[in-house]
């Protein structure tokens, strides 16, 4: 019998894979300090964001079953 794959956990709670099979994540820079940052810039960053190609292929690695 066949071993199967484990998920990496980490990568699971960081990045979400959609239904065309990209790869998302959230933005960076939303966690403290925002009062130096612009209302806009905070905004822009409540939206998931797609990972590089270079990176994608690596995450979908992690996530086997996603």
């Amino acid at each position: 019998m066949k071993q199967k794959l484990k998920t990496h956990k980490g990568a699971a709670k960081r990045f979400k894979i959609t239904g065309t099979g990209k790869v998302l994540r959230a933005a960076a820079f939303k966690r403290h300090i925002l009062t130096s940052k612009t209302t806009k810039s905070k905004r822009h960053k409540k939206a998931n964001m797609p990972v590089s190609a270079a990176d994608a292929d690596k995450v979908r690695r992690m996530l086997p079953y996603e």
